[in-house]
C-alpha cells in the first residue's frame, strides 16, 4: 500500500485556518468560498486521519495533532513556493526587491540607496511598513522581502522562519513638547522621565516589539507607558496629536525633526534599540546580498555594532545581536 499524497491545495488550507483560527476569514484569505475551504481541511484530516480543529459555534482551535503538523505544512508550502518561484515568472535578478525601511527619514533609507549603488542592475523598491511584527506577516506572506527591526521582539515561531544580520545599536530618545521642562537640556538622564507618561506605541498593533522594548527600559524607573493613542502619520499629525495629548514619544536618536517639539538623547544609561535586517528563510535574490553589504559597511563606517559602555539593551536582544546573521 503507497502512502497518502497530500496536496499542497489542502496544505494551504489548513495554514490559513490555523492562522485565523476561523474558517469565514481564512477562505477570504484565499479567495474561496467557505464550503470549499472546510471542505479540504476534511479530506486533509480523512487523509491523516487525525482531527487538526477543535470546532464549536463560537471558535475554532486547533488540537494538538494539528499544532503538531503546522511546522510541517509550513516548511512544505514554502519548499513549493520556492520551487515554483525558480521555474516560473521572470528570472530572480529580474524581479524588484520590496524593501521596507520603516517609516521615511530613517537610516533604513542609506542602506536602500548604498545597496541600489552596489547592485544597479536590480530593481529594489521602498515600502513603509511602519513596524517589524507587522512587517514580518508581510515577509513570510511574501508581499515584501526585506524588512529591519528589533528582531528579539519577535514570536519564537515567526523568528524561527526568518532570516537576520545585526546591524545597528541605535540610541534612544525622547521627542517632547518644546515648553516641556525638559526641553532646555541637551540629553535627558533617564531618571528624569520619572513620574513621566511616554508613548511608546501601546495599542498598535504593528509595533509590539517597540511596546515591549520600551516596558523593559521603563521598568523599575517609575516611567509609565502612555495609553493608545492615534497613529500620527505625516508632520502635521504629529504636531496635532503632539499638542493635544502632551505626552512625549519614546524613539531613535534618528527620528526626523518634527514641528513643535524636540528631540533629546537619553543618557544615564545610553538605552540601545537592536536594529537588524530581516527576511525570510531561503529567500534568494542578488538584492537581499547588496542590502546585506551595504548594512555591513555602513556599520563599519558609522560604528553602528559598536555599544557604548555600560549601555543599557535587554539580554535577549544583546545574545541575538551577537550572531553573525
Amino acid at each position: 500500500m503507497s502512502p497518502p499524497s497530500v496536496e499542497p491545495r489542502l496544505l494551504r488550507a489548513f495554514l490559513a485556518v490555523a492562522d485565523e483560527l476561523h474558517f469565514t476569514r481564512a477562505a477570504a484569505r484565499l479567495y474561496v468560498a467557505q464550503q470549499a475551504l472546510s471542505r479540504d481541511v476534511r479530506r486533509l484530516e480523512r487523509e491523516l486521519g487525525v482531527e487538526l480543529f477543535g470546532r464549536t459555534t463560537r471558535q475554532v482551535t486547533l488540537t494538538a495533532d494539528g499544532t503538531r503538523l503546522l511546522p510541517y505544512a509550513r516548511r512544505a508550502v514554502e519548499a513549493q513556493d520556492e520551487l515554483l518561484a525558480a521555474f516560473t515568472g521572470p528570472a530572480p535578478e529580474d524581479r524588484p526587491l520590496l524593501v521596507d525601511v520603516n517609516s521615511p527619514g530613517l537610516v533604513h533609507e542609506r542602506v536602500l540607496a548604498r545597496a541600489r549603488e552596489l547592485a544597479p542592475g536590480c530593481e529594489l523598491m521602498a515600502r513603509y511598513e511602519s513596524g517589524l511584527t507587522h512587517a514580518a506577516a508581510e515577509l513570510l506572506a511574501g508581499r515584501i522581502d526585506v524588512s529591519f527591526g528589533r528582531f528579539a521582539g519577535l514570536d519564537a515561531a515567526v523568528r524561527e522562519r526568518l532570516d537576520q544580520q545585526p546591524m545597528r545599536y541605535e540610541p534612544m530618545a525622547v521627542v517632547l513638547p518644546e515648553e516641556h521642562p525638559l526641553a532646555a537640556l541637551d540629553e535627558v538622564p533617564l531618571r528624569r522621565l520619572a513620574g513621566e507618561r511616554i508613548y511608546a506605541g501601546a495599542g498598535n498593533p504593528r509595533t509590539p516589539e517597540w511596546t515591549d522594548l520600551a516596558r523593559r527600559l521603563f521598568a523599575g524607573r517609575g516611567i509609565e507607558i502612555a495609553p493608545p493613542a492615534p497613529l500620527a502619520i505625516g508632520e502635521e499629525e504629529f504636531r496635532r496629536i503632539m499638542a493635544k495629548y502632551r505626552n512625549p514619544v519614546l524613539t531613535g536618536v534618528d527620528f526626523p525633526a518634527m514641528p513643535g517639539s524636540v528631540l533629546r538623547p537619553l543618557v544615564d544609561p545610553v538605552p540601545l534599540s537592536p536594529v537588524s535586517l530581516v527576511w525570510r528563510k531561503a529567500r534568494r535574490h542578488p538584492g537581499i546580498d547588496a542590502l546585506r553589504a551595504a548594512a555591513s559597511a555602513l556599520a563599519e563606517e558609522n560604528g553602528w555594532l559598536e555599544r557604548p559602555e555600560g549601555a543599557w539593551i535587554p539580554a535577549a536582544d544583546a545574545l541575538i545581536m551577537m550572531s553573525p546573521g
